[in-house]
């Protein structure tokens, strides 16, 4: 699939609304069975908005999660018959079914199906996600920086979040 159209909007030297940008997103990685399209990345909440942007905001490595006090916006596909690993991040995730179907799959076993036009808040949990169909799926995220409750440390124990650089 081709990357996603993004628009950018900001402010003119009067003031007014403007269009700053409006093309392919600038940053996608793909490594075979996904590719992931970034389409902003802040780096601390309530994030400023200056009238234009200094730099690209997503001109960095493909990491996951969201920066420390930041968020992370992004289209991911998914090749049919793939699977990601099962991982956990400390970030609360809104995760929106554009096109396709996946299967949300958490370490208590369950698999739960998700399709076009559904939503999944998952937050902080150990996950992962297969597309167990014939087509492609696409998803969009946005990731919040977040910290993991006390209760929750005390229940599972000791916790290892997933950080890494993609590409």
């Amino acid at each position: 699939m081709a990357a996603p159209r993004r628009i950018v909007t900001g402010h003119d030297a009067s003031g007014r609304s403007v269009v700053l940008s409006d093309g392919p997103t600038p940053k996608t990685l793909d490594v075979g069975t996904a590719a992931f399209h970034e389409l902003w990345i802040t780096d601390e909440t309530p994030t400023p908005i200056a009238a234009v942007e200094e730099r690209e905001p997503v001109e960095r490595p493909v990491r996951t999660p969201a920066p420390p006090g930041g968020v992370t916006v992004r289209f991911t596909e998914m090749a049919a018959g793939a699977e990601a690993p099962m991982h956990r991040t400390e970030t609360l995730d809104v995760g929106v079914v554009l096109e396709g179907e996946a299967w949300l799959l958490l370490d208590d076993g369950s698999e739960t199906r998700v399709g076009r036009g559904d939503v999944v808040v998952q937050r902080g949990t150990n996950h992962s996600w297969a597309n167990r169909s014939d087509e492609p799926n696409r998803m969009m995220f946005v990731m919040i920086d977040g910290t993991i409750g006390d209760d929750v440390r005390q229940a599972t124990g000791p916790l290892e979040f997933f950080d890494m650089e993609l590409g």
